[in-house]
Order: structure tokens, then sequence, then C-alpha cells
């Protein structure tokens, strides 16, 4: 890694340091939130410091907030004394020992164990007139000073706060299974021959911002003629944690110029590729969870395993491919007796396992590069 995260309070007395802000959901485990606190107790007085870990479900616009549009949960929150230390500690990860080094006197370790069963960061792309944070599921590292941890009684000012987003990520598993298979006959009305379909993925998973090759195979039997093949991707998000809210928005929309003449086959294999790009417009479009506004992309769909409750998940994300053959009789009414022959095909988008997973890069190659956030 090359940067140390650094945020420090409007005061000055405290100083937050992460040495990254992506930590991994390897199924059976996640890795380890460790970081450091930094801490000035010239002025605390009977005040304490703490430290908290929060993932938080967020839906809806802060503006509307008081007229009960605006909806937040914590999901699910730990929280510990960093000043005056309590005595009990765990020995230091090597995160931590650079950290610490960076960071100088008065330096607090602090670590936190996210359970396997939250759900992952997600966003939900705003609009242009939208204020404030984004719709979504986040977590949050924030250090405070205060008499309580979260006493809802004590008022604790923002000058006294430094805080941190960070983001929960999946990567695709080693393994896979085969692809999706989807197969359509359809007979057309006063006929009695059929147009079959049949479509195919090679893979279970397909990868962000990589080429999705779908083979397609026609057998038209019939006196019709196939003008061409439409393609789409839909994006379906189940807001499982706010009335049931569930939508679905278009991400991907290609027509493929490919004729199936009237008692022949066809066998080809089309290349799509989703992206956020091609959907900067559309509000309420799911995306992974977002630090900044360019290292964002469509969400990953989520994975639920065995034994997981989808009110915890707060947000599901899914995709569907259709692929649509657009059937014409031919001549001169052709168009006017147009049919469509409709397959899909489920998808599901995660990022590929990189070389070396976060945790296991070498922490010590960071560099003295400190990033400040402004966020």
């Amino acid at each position: 890694m090359s940067k140390v995260y650094k945020k420090t309070s409007g005061n000055g007395s405290l100083s937050l340091f992460l040495g990254r802000r992506d930590f991994v959901d390897h199924v059976t485990s996640v890795d380890p939130v460790d970081g450091v606190v930094k801490v000035d107790p010239t002025d605390l007085g009977d005040r304490k410091v703490w430290v908290h870990l929060v993932c938080a479900f967020r839906y809806g616009r802060d503006d509307l907030d008081v007229i009960g549009l605006s909806y937040r949960k914590d999901i699910w929150i730990e929280q510990q004394q960093i000043y005056p230390p309590t005595g009990s500690k765990t020995p230091n990860t090597p995160m931590q020992d650079i950290l610490l080094k960076k960071a100088g006197d008065q330096s607090y370790p602090f670590i936190f164990s996210i359970p396997t069963n939250l759900p992952c960061s997600v966003t939900l792309q705003p609009g242009p007139d939208d204020k404030g944070k984004p719709c979504g599921i986040d977590f949050e590292v924030k250090t405070y000073i205060a008499k309580e941890a979260d006493n809802p009684d004590e008022q604790v000012d923002k000058k006294d706060t430094a805080r941190l987003l960070i983001r929960k990520i999946q990567f695709a598993p080693n393994k896979t299974g085969a692809g999706p298979k989807a197969s359509l006959s359809k007979q057309f009305m006063m006929s009695d021959k059929l147009v079959h379909v049949d479509a195919y993925m090679e893979k279970e998973i397909c990868y962000h911002g990589e080429p999705i090759p779908i083979r397609i195979k026609i057998n038209n039997e019939t006196n019709k003629v196939v003008k061409k093949i439409k393609v789409t991707v839909d994006q379906t998000t189940d807001v499982v944690l706010f009335s049931a809210d569930k939508y679905t928005k278009n991400v991907l929309n290609e027509e493929f110029e490919e004729m199936v003449e009237a008692s022949s086959t066809y066998d080809k294999t089309l290349n799509i590729t989703p992206m956020l790009a091609h959907n900067k417009d559309k509000r309420g479009l799911a995306l992974d969870g977002k630090l900044k506004e360019e290292d964002t992309n469509l969400a990953s769909t989520t994975m639920l395993r065995p034994g997981m409750e989808k009110e915890v998940m707060g947000i599901l994300v899914f995709y569907k491919i259709k692929i649509v053959l657009m059937v014409s009789r031919g001549g001169i009414l052709g168009d006017l007796v147009a049919s469509d022959v409709a397959v899909e095909l489920p998808l599901v988008l995660m990022h590929p396992k990189p070389a070396e997973l976060l945790r296991s890069t070498s922490f010590y190659h960071l560099s003295s590069l400190l990033s400040h956030e402004k966020r």
C-alpha cells in the first residue's frame, strides 16, 4: 500500500489513522478494521476518547427527514474506549505497528471484527439536485470525545470528532459453476412451425467492465424473418429495510443487426458490457460503495449465504439479461405483424479476486505519503 489515511478533529485533539479503506469479506471471515487514534489530552477534562465502527442504512434525503420521508438505521455498531486506556489489550497487527510509528507519541491502537452477516457497501446514485449523504449502506469509523459512549443525552460537538468512511467489499470466489442457459420454442398464429432459441453463458460469474459473451443459437423453422436481436440488462434493487421498496432500472440496451431468414439457422456469440459510464444520469441506480467520485461501478450482485437474514442486508441487488428476437413476417405487412421471442438469463456481476488480497499486501512498504481525505 502507498497511503495512510488520516483525519483530524476540528479542535486538533484527535487524529484518526487507517492504512486502507477497503476491507474484504472472505465469506467465512472479514478483514479486521485496525487503526490508530492519536490523542492530545490537554483539554479533555473528565471526558474520554472513544472510537466506534458503525454499519448504517440510509434511505431518503436529509431535507425530507422532517416530514418522515428520510430513514436511517444503524444495522450494527461496536465501540471501544481509547483514552484513558482500559488495560485490556490485544497484540498489535503489522498495520498498527506502522501506524503507531507514523502517528508518534500518545497514539492508541484499536481493532474491530466485522460480522460475516453484514451487507457489503452499496450507494444509490443521487440525482443532480440531491444534497447530503447518498442513500445506501455505508461503514464509518468515528473517534470522538465524550463522557459516555453514544449517550443520546450528551451533546458531542462536531469539532470533537474525526471520521472516515470505509468499504466492505467482496470478490468472486475462485471456483465457480457452469454458466446459465435458457431455451424457448415459440409457435406463431396460423403456423405449425416453431422458432427455437437457446442462449448460453460460459461463466456463472462475470466481472465488472469485461465483455460478457452470450452464445445464441436459433433454429427458425417458420416462414418469418428474425430482423434483429435486442439484448438488455436490468438491475433490480430491493430495499428490504424500507417498506419493501423494489424497483428495476435498465443498465444496457443494445440492438444487433443480425438477420435470420425463414427456414434457416443461426449460431453466434454476441458480447455486451454493462457499465456505469453509460448510466450516470439514472437516479437511484445501485453502485458499489463510493468513497470518491471516480472510484466506483455498478453494484455487485448480492450474494446471499445460507442463514443470512434479508432484512439485515438492507439493500439487495440482482441482474437479469433479456435476449429478444425481433421477428416479422416479411413482405409489405412485415413490420405490422412483428412479434418477439424472448429468453432471460440471470447475471452475476462481481470483481475478480486480485492476485494479492489487501490484507496480504506488504504492510512494510507503506510510504510516508499521508492522504488527507476531505470527506
